[in-house]
């Protein structure tokens, strides 16, 4: 699994033109599940990510988790982060879970996540064409792999 977070002040999801979802400030997180993904994988990624002190304490450190300061969070499937890009120039998803696995680790992150955050969190659509729009505060990035972790 992996896991691209960025701090955001916003961020919003639109599908066939109409906004499904938005957040104030939080975490948009950006999901890619492979085959090899597991409920470990849900449990270990989902802590990461709530608990990852990213956000700035009032000296201006990054002190603070999502917990901590109450903030939202935007869940979105991507598999594009499965990419594998050693050879050629077209990437190969290979390693991505097919959509019926995928689907059902998703729906566990949203689980995990939910028992975590609570109603604070919204997601995408799975497997639909999504234009997701995001202020990064700081910027503030951070990859998460489950298979690395380091």
């Amino acid at each position: 699994m992996r896991a691209v977070i960025q701090r955001v002040s916003e961020a919003s999801v639109t599908i066939e033109g109409i906004r499904h979802a938005a957040i104030g400030p939080g975490l948009l997180v950006l999901l890619g599940i492979e085959s090899a993904d597991t409920q470990e994988d849900i449990e270990w990624l989902s802590a990461k990510i709530v608990q990852l002190r990213i956000f700035n304490d009032e000296n201006g450190q990054m002190n603070h988790s999502l917990s901590d300061i109450g903030g939202e969070l935007l869940l979105i499937s991507q598999f594009t982060l499965m990419a594998a890009t050693k050879k050629g120039n077209r990437p190969s998803f290979i390693r991505a879970a097919r959509p019926e696995q995928a689907m059902v680790l998703y729906e566990q992150m949203i689980g995990e996540l939910k028992a975590q955050v609570g109603t604070r969190i919204k997601t995408g659509v799975f497997g639909a064409d999504m234009k997701v729009a995001l202020c990064n505060d700081g910027p503030v990035t951070i990859w998460f792999d489950t298979k690395n972790k380091e």
